[in-house]
């Protein structure tokens, strides 16, 4: 496991068994970014690369 995916193994192991909708998501990635506004172009990216996800499928 790389030292980035401490976080995500977290997550995992802590909350992997609920069922979330993506706009309970697009709500938490809100509040980060308004806690923490230098991450706002890291998490932009992310919900962009997520909402693009069947755009790749569809190029092939």
């Amino acid at each position: 496991m790389y030292f980035t995916d401490r976080g995500i193994e977290e997550l995992e192991q802590r909350r992997g068994e609920e069922e979330v909708t993506l706009s309970w998501v697009a709500e938490q990635l809100r509040t980060f970014t308004d806690l923490n506004p230098e991450f706002e172009t890291p998490v932009e990216r992310l919900a962009t690369w997520l909402a693009r996800l069947d755009d790749e499928d569809e190029d092939e």
